[in-house]
C-alpha cells in the first residue's frame, strides 16, 4: 500500500469513528504493517490537508478525532440549536477543584471551598463521565480520593492535565464560562447560581478564593 491509499484508508477510518482514534487502533487497521512513526506522519499531513477547512484533526487525551472548528458554531448551532449543558457554581468549583489538586478526597474539597459538598454534586459529575474514584487515602474512614479521567480531557480537546488553563498566585478557579463540548470550554454556568441548599458554609475553614492552588 502506497502513502496516499495507507492516508484515504486512514482518513476514512477517523471520519467515520465514533471516538477518538488511538494509535493502537490506526496500528490494527494496517495489520501492524504501519509503525507509529509513520502513522504520525499521515496524521501530521492530513492535519495540513485539513488546515483551511471548516473541521480540523486533533489529538486528544483518547486519541485523534475529526471536529468541527470553534468559528463554526454559530452556523451549526442553526441546524441543532440546543443549549449547552449548564452546570451550577458549586458543581464547577467542585470539578476545578478536582482537576487542579486530583486526587482529592471530598473532606479536602469541602475545606477549600468551605461548605459541604452535596453527594448530588459529585454524583452528577460521575454521571458525565468527568469525574472518578481512583483509590482511597491511608487515614481514618479512607476516605476516596477523586479524579477526573480521559473523558474530562476529550471534551474539553486536551491531551494532558498540563494543558489546562494555568492559575495565576491567589486565582481559585478558572474564568467562567459556560461548558460546551463543541467548544472545548469549562467554566461556570451561572456566576450569580447560588449554592444548593444543603451547601452550608463551614465555620473552620476559610473562604477559597483565599487558598493557594497547589501547581
Amino acid at each position: 500500500m502506497n502513502t496516499a491509499d495507507a492516508k484515504r484508508v486512514l482518513e476514512t477510518a477517523l471520519i467515520c469513528a465514533q471516538q477518538p482514534m488511538p494509535l493502537r487502533d490506526m496500528r490494527a487497521l494496517f495489520d501492524d504493517v504501519l509503525g507509529a512513526d509513520t502513522l504520525r506522519g499521515l496524521l501530521d499531513e492530513l492535519q495540513n490537508d485539513w488546515a483551511q477547512r471548516g473541521v480540523e484533526l486533533v489529538q486528544v487525551a483518547s486519541g485523534w478525532r475529526f471536529q468541527s472548528r470553534p468559528q463554526m458554531r454559530e452556523y451549526l448551532d442553526r441546524l441543532h440549536p440546543e443549549k449547552p449543558p449548564k452546570y451550577t457554581r458549586a458543581a464547577m468549583e467542585t470539578l476545578a477543584i478536582i482537576a487542579y489538586r486530583q486526587p482529592v478526597t471530598r473532606g479536602e474539597i469541602e475545606d477549600i471551598r468551605g461548605v459541604t459538598v452535596n453527594s448530588l454534586i459529585v454524583k452528577q459529575l460521575e454521571d458525565r463521565g468527568w469525574v472518578e474514584v481512583i483509590g482511597h487515602k491511608e487515614q481514618a474512614g479512607r476516605p476516596a480520593l477523586y479524579a477526573t479521567t480521559r473523558q474530562f480531557l476529550d471534551d474539553l480537546g486536551l491531551q494532558a492535565l498540563d494543558q489546562l488553563p494555568v492559575l495565576e498566585l491567589g486565582e481559585a478557579f478558572p474564568e467562567p464560562v459556560i461548558f460546551d463540548p463543541g467548544q472545548g470550554q469549562l467554566g461556570l454556568a451561572d456566576a450569580a447560581t447560588p449554592p444548593p441548599a444543603d451547601e452550608t458554609p463551614s465555620a473552620d475553614t476559610p473562604d477559597s478564593a483565599t487558598r493557594e492552588p497547589r501547581p
